[in-house]
C-alpha cells in the first residue's frame, strides 16, 4: 500500500468509535462497514453513481484471485469497506486486506498455517471495528490488527477465543463456529454460531464478548436452564445434553434502542424428537434481547417441536413501515416456508395477523409432533406451500415419468407430515423459500425484496443398525456406502486425501455441520470407525450403545427432489425473485430467477433456479443481485417492476450478497464468485464493477 493510503486508513482508525465504523448522517456513507451494508441488516444504499440509466455500460474494474478454491468449495462473503480498504475472505478461510480501488492486497492472515482444511467451510465475512478485524475460524474468534493482520496477542489467549468454551460442557466433546459475522454494540461483540445438526449437537448460546479483551460478558441459552423462562419446554434434562437451536444466520442491533434481534433454528437432530418432546424455546424463534445485559424482552416461535429443518433461515432485518399513516419501526423475518413475519420492535406485536392453525400429528414411535403451528395471514407467502401431481415438472414425458414415481413413493399429504420410515417430501425445501442471504429492503417505499428457492426435497428415515458404527453415526451425512449427500462429501478415497491423525482430529472434535464425537466414542471406538473410513472394511466395531445420542431412527435419504436427468422434479418456476410490499401487505411483482444454460440451449427458459445470497437495493431504482447457482451471473433489475437492466458473467456463481462502495469518487460493486452450491464449479474470484469515466455522475 503506498505511504498515503497508509496515513488516510491510520488516521481512520483513530477517529472510528468501538460501536461501529459507519459514518453518520449527511452525505451518503462511501463505505460498506458491516455485513449486510447496514447495522438494521437492510442491503439498502443511497449511492447514486450507478443508475438505472447508466447500469448497462457496468464493466469489470479489478478482480482478485484468491488462489485458495479446491472441489466443493463455497466461498460466500459479503465484503466490508471502510476508508478505501476491502476486507473479506477466500474458500479456505483465510482473511484478507485489499486496496478498494485497484484490488491490490494489502495483507493476508491464514489460520491454518498452510495446512489444507479437513473439509468444505462456509464463511461470509468478517467485522472491522476500530483498529481491529474480528472474524472466526471453526471455533476459534480472531481479533487482528486491522492495519497488519496480525493477531492482536491482549484478545483472548494471544488472539483468538475459543468459542467451545463458556457452554457448560467439556470442550473437548464440542464442534462450534460461526459462519456468519457478529455484531458490534458499545463494546461488546455479539455473535450466534453454527453448530452440528445431528447428535451430540452443543447449545446455540448467543453470546457477547468485549471487543477489546474476548471476555465472555453474556450468554443467553437457547435451551433453558432449570428456572429459566422456556425450561418447561423441554425434557428436563435437555439443557444438559439436547444442541442447536442456534442463531447460525447471525444477529441484527438497534443501537439506539440498545437491543440485539436473533432468528434461530432448529434442535438437533433435525428430523426426530423423542429426545426433545415439548416445543422447544427457543429453537425457531425470534428472540429480542438487552444487547448490553442478553435479558429476554420478547419472543415469537415459528415453529413449534420441528421435525423438517426449517430454521428460520436469516438474521432480523430492522425496517419501518406505515401504519395509519404514522412510521412504525418494525422487525421483518423471512422462513424457509416462504413467510414473511412483521412485528412491532420494541413488544413483539404482530403487525399483521397470525393464525394458529391445525397439522398433523403421529410420526415415529416416541415422537409427538405438535398438532397446532403459526402461520402469518399477510402478506401472502412468496414460494408455493403445497406439492401435488399436478405440480410435478412436464420437461419431458420422462421427466415426468421419473418425478410421478418418485412422488408416489413418497406421497406427503401435508406439508406438515411428520418424517417416517416411507419417506416424505419437504416443501418448501430445507433450503427455502428464503435463505441466509436475507432481504432487502427499502424504507422510501416500504417494498421487501426476497429471493426465494422453490426445490422440495426428499427425506426418509430408518432403523439405526447396530452392526456397523459408521452405519450409526456417519451415514446420514455420508451416504450408506460413504458415496456422500447434500448433508456431507463423498468419504470414498480419503485415505489417498487425510492422514489417519487428520481423520482422527476430525471424528473428534468435529467440523462445520459435523458434530464432535470425542465425547461420544472411546478410543478402541474411534480407531474402529477410522479403519473403516480408511479401509471400507467393516472390522470388530462397537456401536454407539447407551449413548443419549443414539436415537433409534436416522436419516437414510436426505436430497433435494430431482428428475432422472437432475433437473427439479416439480414444474419451474424453481427459483424467484419477489417485491413485497410490508405497508399493504400484498406481493407486488414476483418474476423467475435464474436459469440453467444447457436447458437455455433448448429454449427452455426462464426457468429459475435455487440461489444464494441476497440483493443490494439502491435508493435511486436498482435492484442488484447474483445468487443464481448454475448461470454465473449478476443481475441488476428495475426495483419497481422487475424488469432486467443488466447482466455481466462471473467465473462462478456469486452465492453472496454483492457490496457497493465510492472510493476516489468511483462507485464500485463488488462479489465473491465461489460457486460450489449442488454440484456447481467452485471459485475463488472477488470481481468488482464500475462504470467508465464517461458514464459518471
Amino acid at each position: 500500500m503506498c505511504a498515503d493510503r497508509w496515513a488516510f486508513v491510520s488516521a481512520a482508525v483513530g477517529l472510528l468509535a468501538l460501536s461501529g465504523s459507519g459514518c453518520g448522517g449527511g452525505a451518503p456513507s462511501p463505505d460498506w462497514p458491516v455485513y449486510g451494508g447496514s447495522e438494521d441488516h437492510t442491503h439498502y444504499t443511497t449511492l447514486s453513481q450507478i443508475s438505472p440509466a447508466n447500469v448497462k455500460q457496468l464493466a469489470v474494474a479489478w478482480t482478485y484471485e484468491t488462489r485458495d478454491e479446491f472441489d466443493g468449495s463455497e466461498m460466500q462473503a459479503n465484503p466490508v469497506i471502510v476508508a478505501g480498504v476491502l476486507y473479506a475472505t477466500t474458500p479456505k478461510l483465510q482473511v484478507f486486506a485489499l486496496d478498494a480501488a485497484t484490488g491490490k492486497e494489502l495483507w493476508r492472515f491464514d489460520p491454518n498455517a498452510g495446512r489444507p482444511p479437513t473439509s468444505r467451510i462456509r464463511h461470509r465475512g468478517v467485522v472491522v471495528t476500530g483498529d481491529r478485524v474480528i472474524f472466526n475460524y471453526r471455533n476459534r474468534l480472531y481479533a487482528l490488527d486491522r492495519a497488519s493482520g496480525v493477531p492482536i496477542p491482549t484478545f483472548g489467549d494471544s488472539g483468538w477465543v475459543d468459542l467451545r468454551a463458556g457452554l457448560g460442557r467439556p470442550v473437548e466433546g464440542l464442534s462450534v463456529s460461526a459462519s456468519t459475522p457478529g455484531v458490534v454494540f458499545e463494546d461488546l461483540f455479539i455473535i450466534g454460531s453454527s453448530v452440528p445438526e445431528a447428535l451430540p449437537s452443543a447449545p446455540g448460546d448467543i453470546r457477547a464478548y468485549d471487543v477489546r479483551t474476548g471476555a465472555l460478558r453474556w450468554s443467553f441459552h437457547t435451551i433453558p436452564h432449570p428456572g429459566e423462562f422456556g425450561y418447561d419446554t423441554w425434557p428436563a434434562d435437555a439443557w444438559q445434553i439436547a444442541g442447536g437451536a442456534n442463531a447460525w444466520s447471525g444477529v441484527t442491533v438497534d443501537t439506539k434502542r440498545a437491543m440485539v434481534f436473533a432468528a434461530t433454528g432448529s434442535a438437533s437432530y433435525d428430523f426426530y424428537g423423542a429426545n426433545r418432546l415439548g416445543d422447544n424455546l427457543f429453537a425457531n424463534t425470534v428472540l429480542a434481547l438487552d444487547a448490553r445485559t442478553g435479558a429476554r424482552i420478547w419472543h415469537f416461535q415459528g415453529l413449534h417441536h420441528d421435525l423438517w429443518d426449517r430454521d428460520f433461515p436469516a438474521a432480523p432485518a430492522l425496517v419501518t413501515v406505515a401504519r395509519d399513516g404514522k412510521p412504525v419501526d418494525a422487525v421483518a423475518q423471512i422462513t424457509k416456508t416462504g413467510h414473511v413475519y412483521l412485528f412491532e420492535r420494541t413488544k413483539g406485536t404482530p403487525l399483521f395477523p397470525i393464525e394458529d392453525r391445525a397439522t398433523p400429528g403421529g410420526g415415529l414411535d416416541g415422537e409427538q409432533p405438535s398438532t397446532r403451528q403459526p402461520f402469518p395471514v399477510l402478506p401472502p407467502p412468496f414460494a408455493r406451500q403445497q406439492l401435488t401431481e399436478s405440480g410435478l415438472t412436464d420437461r419431458t414425458p420422462e421427466a415426468h415419468a421419473a418425478a410421478l414415481k418418485t412422488f408416489r413413493e413418497y406421497e406427503t399429504p401435508d406439508p406438515f407430515s411428520p418424517p417416517n420410515l416411507k419417506g416424505t417430501i419437504i416443501f418448501p425445501g430445507v433450503d427455502g423459500g428464503g435463505e441466509w442471504g436475507g432481504p432487502a429492503f427499502d424504507p422510501k417505499t416500504g417494498v421487501l425484496y426476497v429471493n426465494s428457492n422453490e426445490m422440495a426435497w426428499l427425506l426418509k428415515l430408518v432403523p439405526r443398525s447396530d452392526k456397523s458404527l459408521y452405519e450409526a453415526t456417519c451415514a446420514s451425512c455420508h451416504g450408506a456406502r460413504r458415496e456422500g449427500n447434500a448433508l456431507g462429501p463423498s468419504l470414498l478415497g480419503v485415505a489417498a486425501r487425510r492422514s489417519r491423525a487428520e481423520v482422527v482430529q476430525v471424528i473428534r472434535e468435529g467440523t462445520g455441520r459435523m458434530p464432535a464425537f470425542g465425547g461420544a466414542m472411546d478410543g478402541g471406538a474411534v480407531n474402529d470407525l477410522v479403519n473403516y473410513l480408511l479401509t471400507g472394511r467393516d472390522s470388530s466395531v462397537r456401536a454407539v450403545g447407551t449413548s443419549p445420542y443414539a436415537l433409534p431412527y436416522r436419516t437414510a435419504y436426505f436430497d433435494i427432489f430431482l428428475d432422472h436427468e437432475g433437473y427439479p422434479g416439480i414444474k419451474p418456476p424453481w427459483g424467484t425473485l419477489n417485491a413485497i410490499d410490508l405497508n399493504a401487505g400484498t406481493i407486488r411483482w414476483s418474476i423467475p430467477f435464474g436459469e440453467y444454460p444447457k436447458l437455455a440451449e433448448q429454449g427452455i427458459t426462464n426457468t429459475g433456479t435455487d440461489n444464494y445470497g441476497g440483493a443490494i437495493v439502491t435508493e435511486n431504482g436498482l435492484l442488484i443481485i447474483a445468487a443464481t447457482t448454475y448461470d454465473d451471473k449478476i443481475r441488476a433489475f428495475d426495483k419497481a417492476t422487475g424488469e432486467l437492466l443488466w447482466e455481466a458473467k462471473l467465473p462462478a456463481a456469486g452465492n453472496a450478497t454483492p457490496s457497493t462502495y465510492m472510493v476516489g469518487g468511483v462507485q464500485y460493486l463488488v462479489i465473491a464468485c465461489g460457486g460450489g452450491k449442488n454440484g456447481a464449479k467452485s471459485g475463488g474470484t472477488y470481481v468488482a464493477f464500475a462504470l467508465p469515466e464517461s458514464a459518471r455522475r
